[in-house]
């Protein structure tokens, strides 16, 4: 795991919930800003995914549960595609709303993923 990789996704994770956000608390429907942002959050995790398959191999170990972890990143993965599709399907403010506590609750995620990879001694 990349830390810098970690801030920037809980960064932009955080950026597009409060986006999502200020957007559904205004009554707007999901939009392509607000659809984008947590599509940018999901190629962000894809590259996480991809960092994390490779950075044992070349030695950079977890010090917490390396399964723990994937369980957090395959979740974290999830999350964004299901509400985006929400928003595609149920096109009124709440669908705003929900997009944005997915992408609060990756913003979450990706912290633990981080404590899991660089604190937590297992």
């Amino acid at each position: 795991m990349i830390e810098w990789l970690t801030w920037v996704l809980v960064a932009v994770a955080t950026a597009a919930g409060l986006l999502c956000l200020v957007f559904g608390i205004a009554g707007r429907p999901p939009a392509d800003l607000t659809l984008g942002s947590v599509l940018l959050v999901e190629l962000l995790l894809l590259v996480q995914l991809g960092v994390a398959v490779t950075a044992p191999l070349v030695g950079n170990e977890p010090t917490g549960n390396l399964v723990e972890y994937y369980v957090y990143l395959v979740s974290a993965i999830l999350i964004p595609p299901l509400t985006v599709l929400w928003g595609l399907v149920e096109r009124s403010r709440w669908s705003t709303v929900v997009l944005a506590i997915g992408a609060l609750a990756v913003a979450v995620m990706v912290y633990r993923m981080h404590v899991i990879w660089f604190v937590q001694m297992a």
